[in-house]
């Protein structure tokens, strides 16, 4: 793992991804709270290959700006890029791009997502503690 690694994960807009209060579609496109769970599986992305066998993943912080819609049925492209890195800490910035027909991009998000790594047996010790 290092500063620069870079994963990517890509979406095509569906009707679950739209913003929605009590089973009703309030707006046909990609929902901030859509964004905010994707930048997470993007920045997983990004650590998940340099676990080691006794090592865990778990989120600390993810923040979403969500600049621009995405209509339902195109495809939104985001990219998590390692910008900083310690022993214990993974951090991500990331950008969610709107693939538009014909083949142009505007980005339509960005966020920063911290991951923090731990010992597996240490982070069940602490869900074990909360579930207390």
């Amino acid at each position: 793992m290092k500063v620069g690694n870079k994963a990517e994960v890509t979406i095509t807009v569906t009707d679950d991804m739209c913003p929605s209060w009590d089973g009703i579609v309030v707006h046909p496109v990609y929902s901030t709270w859509s964004m905010g769970h994707h930048f997470e599986l993007a920045a997983r992305k990004a650590l998940k290959d340099h676990l080691e066998e006794h090592e865990e993943g778990i989120g600390s912080h993810l923040s979403v700006d969500h600049l621009a819609p995405a209509p339902i049925g195109h495809q939104v492209r985001i990219v998590a890029e390692v910008t900083e890195l310690d022993h214990t800490t993974v951090v991500c910035e990331l950008a969610a791009y709107h693939l538009k027909p014909g083949g142009d991009e505007r980005l339509i998000g960005r966020g920063r997502q911290v991951q923090r790594v731990l010992p597996k047996s240490k982070l069940i010790s602490l869900i074990r503690r909360a579930s207390r």
